[in-house]
């Protein structure tokens, strides 16, 4: 019991993920071209920036210090000059200054003037010169030079606005330059998704005004050279399995006549059911052909949707179980309409187990079996040809059914999905659209 239990959770846990990973992809963080582009920019002009301030910051530094130094030798020049003429000392000179730096006054001792920066953080500099007097003392001059420092401060504060402005133009101009770029790829991107939805008229290097050349538009021209190439080898299959589906009608129409001819008896009628089978598998192959060529349009008339499904039900399927929940009147091609319905009643049936039940909501048209259910793969890639909705190959069918449904839902304009039930069972929704297809023709 336990373990069968942990299968259904393990069962439904994978399905839930299945049915959650599309919306949590969508909402999923998307790194944009533009802001890609504008992070680099900003971090390029950032560092470019940082480095100038740094270089600009140290040569001004060093040419004030340079500056400050010259100034204080000459004064200390003027002021040893004023000493030994007048005997008196300059305002602002000192003999044997206590507050002598040591550094300094290590320097004149060796009979030669000197000058030294004494820099404390968040305070202006100080500047000391100094000189021996020829009685072995020292003459020194102290300045603090505030001027300066407030030059050098107002200096920063320009570098910074500097930068930020440097910073944000190369962010705007990211936004400028990735904008462009990331519409014209979003662009291409959406043109080339109408080429893999089937839309052969549609061409990347138009959608993105290619008149700009630059590397979208070489992805463009290298896109619409391979959709071209694969448009060609598509309709060469298309017209190799008409040609083929043609030569054979006669000679399988022969075979069903002269099968007619034949004795009663079982071995007549296996015969007679092998060559309707083949000739049932040849009439799909035209069809699928047809549909795949493109070139059909739905010829439309008002349809009471109930109604028609009801008669349809009782004469193609009269064991189903039918539920009309919200009737509707649509616009479509009754012959094709059929077609769909018969052949998802017929997957259901062949495929599944009862009991199978067919709902009209409105627009929509829901049919559900009771069987294992879909395979997943058919379920990932969609309805492909010679491919059946069993899990294995012993069920009948040849598995055109479920593609000539979704061929003949896209000439109304419908949208086909298929899904699995819970617990069992595989559901089949086809929702008409409220407005018929441009290429269809009323009659």
């Amino acid at each position: 019991m336990g373990r069968r239990t942990g299968r259904q959770v393990g069962r439904r846990g994978r399905r839930l993920c299945r049915r959650l990973g599309p919306h949590l992809r969508r909402w999923a963080p998307r790194a944009d071209l533009r802001w890609k582009f504008s992070a680099a920019i900003a971090a390029v002009g950032a560092l470019v920036a940082l480095a100038l301030s740094l270089v600009v910051h140290n040569a001004t530094r060093a040419s004030m210090l340079d500056s400050s130094r010259d100034v204080q030798d000459e004064r200390v020049v003027a002021a040893l000059r004023v000493y030994e003429s007048l005997g008196r000392l300059p305002f602002g000179a000192e003999i044997d200054d206590p507050a002598l730096p040591a550094p300094l006054r290590d320097a004149v001792a060796g009979g030669e003037r000197a000058t030294y920066v004494m820099e404390e953080p968040g305070q202006a500099l100080d500047v000391w010169a100094a000189a021996p007097l020829p009685d072995g003392r020292v003459l020194s001059l102290r300045t603090r030079f505030t001027d300066r420092y407030a030059v050098l401060a107002d200096l920063d504060r320009a570098l910074v606005l500097g930068s930020v402005a440097v910073v944000l133009g190369g962010t705007a101009l990211g936004v400028l330059i990735g904008g462009r770029l990331s519409h014209r790829l979003r662009r291409a991107a959406a043109a080339a998704g109408r080429v893999a939805e089937g839309d052969t008229r549609v061409r990347v290097r138009d959608a993105i005004d290619g008149r700009l050349r630059d590397e979208t538009d070489e992805l463009a021209r290298a896109v619409d050279r391979m959709a071209d190439a694969l448009q060609r080898r598509l309709e060469a299959e298309r017209r190799v399995t008409a040609d083929i589906a043609h030569e054979l009608r006669t000679p399988v129409t022969g075979l069903l006549t002269a099968a007619e001819l034949l004795p009663p008896g079982r071995p007549t009628e296996l015969v007679r059911d092998r060559a309707q089978a083949l000739r049932t598998l040849v009439e799909d192959v035209l069809e699928v052909a047809r549909l795949d060529g493109a070139a059909e349009r739905a010829e439309l008339q008002e349809v009471a949707l109930g109604e028609f499904v009801a008669r349809r039900v009782r004469a193609l399927a009269p064991e189903a179980r039918l539920s009309v929940e919200q009737d509707a009147v649509v616009a479509t091609d009754p012959r094709r309409l059929e077609r769909i319905l018969g052949n998802l009643l017929a997957n259901a049936m062949r495929h599944g187990r009862a009991p199978v039940e067919v709902v009209v909501d409105g627009r929509r048209l829901r049919v559900r079996d009771h069987g294992p259910g879909f395979p997943a793969e058919l379920l990932a890639e969609g309805p492909s040809r010679f491919r059946t909705g069993s899990t294995d190959r012993s069920g009948g069918g040849h598995g055109l059914g479920l593609t000539i449904a979704a061929g003949q839902a896209r000439v109304l304009g419908a949208r086909l999905s298929l899904r699995n039930a819970e617990p069992t069972g595989a559901v089949a929704v086809l929702w008409l659209p409220p407005k018929p297809p441009d290429t269809a023709a009323r009659v």
